[in-house]
């Protein structure tokens, strides 16, 4: 079992917020995937930002954020305009 501060971009802050939504691993983040954890992470942070999205993305992948494909940080940031809360 890998801790989620193991992975790239994620904190003690994501973590302790991904294990409230109880995704408490890096297996269980890769199980689920970013935009799942991302909304899991939302319904408890309602301000939940694109950084975090692209964080999770990146830990998924297992690369530092800022070495996102461009096409697939515009395909996160759809999806976040797409799931933002009323």
């Amino acid at each position: 079992m890998t801790k989620l501060i193991d992975l790239p971009n994620i904190g003690p802050h994501a973590a302790e917020q991904l294990a409230e939504v109880g995704i408490a691993t890096a297996e269980d983040l890769l199980a689920v995937g970013a935009e799942q954890a991302w909304l899991k992470v939302q319904t408890i942070d309602p301000g939940v930002c694109l950084h975090m999205l692209y964080a999770l993305e990146g830990a998924v992948q297992g690369v530092p954020k800022k070495e996102l494909d461009p096409v697939r940080k515009q395909e996160l940031k759809a999806f976040m305009a797409a799931n933002q809360p009323a």
